[in-house]
């Protein structure tokens, strides 16, 4: 890596290490990860060894972060080392609208409401320069008890922070995906820096579909579904290898940032088996270009036994258009996430869901399938990652002008 590994992080609710991607590929130096998935855990100590580094199973630290000593057992892998930045964001289920729509109490009852109090504790005990909490938009709307969420967590990190927000899309950032997430950042009250010149760094590359031409000035085009699996295999439903020789094209933009030329192997190209009736759906609907309604009124021979089937339930991604946002749910089924080509009748597989999410081609995922699926879903995007990592270097140099 040609930057010098100057600043250093701690990544909270690490998940794979999407957000902490983006800090390598800025030269920032991982001093630890907190993670209770053992999956995970186990691909962030894998992305850790292939940057170089020698205490991987020490500096991933497999726990639950609410454990009392959370802040002694994180201190005994950074030692005395200042911390410069604290990365992370707890889980978004309790402050999604799905997740609310699902739950008859609106989520009011659930825990990971409060899982941003182990955010604070950690932040206040190590007190970085800046910390990056990452969330869903919902989290915006979430109420508990007659608080709004976000008011509570903006308070909370405030107690040392000079605290802002903003609403972002990973579609502008150069990943092939629409996917708004809120951006909470922090420069801790004794520096003499505004948090907003932080978010002036992190700058947009790319215009989302439906921009004005007052929007697209300077920038480029949105990067499409074709963009980023158009050069993949063929693979049909239950077909695929988990290693195989394959010869990257690198042909666009977007490839040329998330592969190398070093690189001549494709992993996790396994597609799911499916059953019959399911893939003359997906067939149907990718060749005709049809919704799941369309579908249902135009070929009533393929409707759904289910009752409770809603029109969503079965989402084609478009070639010449990002794809909808990649979810955790991916692990269930894919049917949100049919492929485009009607030929191969069938939904993502996992090395298509980690390129929608822009994770590098050499990224490996641990665990089964079911883990992998469920780790792309739930990270964040490797390229929109890179973009928060450079605003904050951005800003870390210019505090020490």
């Amino acid at each position: 890596m040609s930057k010098a590994n100057r600043y250093n992080f701690i990544d909270l609710f690490a998940g794979c290490g999407g957000l902490s991607e983006g800090f390598y590929r800025e030269g920032f130096k991982a001093l630890a990860h907190v993670e209770w998935n053992h999956a995970a855990c186990c691909t962030l100590k894998t992305r850790m060894k292939h940057y170089g580094y020698k205490n991987a199973d020490n500096d991933v630290i497999e726990t639950d972060i609410t454990v009392e000593n959370i802040n002694e057992l994180i201190s005994n892998v950074v030692g005395t080392t200042k911390v410069d930045v604290i990365i992370g964001g707890p889980p978004c289920q309790a402050y999604s609208s799905a997740g609310r729509a699902r739950d008859y109490h609106g989520m009011q009852e659930d825990s990971r409401n409060f899982l941003f109090e182990s955010y604070v504790k950690i932040l206040n005990e190590f007190l970085p320069k800046i910390f990056v909490f990452e969330n869903v938009s919902g989290i915006l709307t979430a109420n508990v008890k007659g608080k709004k969420i976000i008011n509570e967590v903006l308070k909370s990190l405030g107690e040392n922070y000079k605290v802002l927000y903003h609403l972002f899309n990973s579609v502008n950032y150069g990943v092939p995906q629409t996917r708004k997430r809120v951006i909470i950042i922090g420069i801790r009250n004794d520096i003499d820096c505004n948090v907003e010149d932080v978010y002036t760094n992190i700058k947009k590359t790319h215009y989302e579909p439906g921009a004005d031409n007052k929007s697209k000035k300077k920038l480029k085009k949105y990067v499409t579904v074709r963009d980023a699996l158009s050069e993949l295999p063929l693979v049909y439903p239950g077909g695929g290898e988990k290693l195989q020789a394959f010869e990257y094209a690198l042909d666009n933009d977007f490839l040329k940032r998330i592969g190398s030329k070093k690189n001549n192997i494709l992993m996790d190209h396994i597609a799911r088996r499916h059953n019959d009736l399911d893939i003359e759906r997906y067939k149907a609907m990718a060749g005709n270009g049809w919704t799941f309604e369309e579908l249902l009124e135009k070929r009533p021979d393929l409707r759904h036994q289910k009752a409770r089937v809603f029109g969503n339930s079965y989402v084609v991604q478009r070639w010449d258009a990002p794809s909808r946002t990649i979810i955790a749910h991916l692990y269930k089924d894919g049917n949100q996430f049919i492929h485009p080509d009607a030929e191969q009748g069938r939904t993502l597989t996992v090395r298509e869901a980690a390129r929608l999410q822009s994770f590098p081609d050499d990224f490996v995922f641990e665990g089964s399938r079911t883990e992998q699926y469920k780790q792309i879903g739930n990270a964040v995007p490797c390229l929109f990652a890179e973009a928060i990592a450079k605003g904050v270097l951005a800003t870390l140099k210019k505090i020490e002008e």
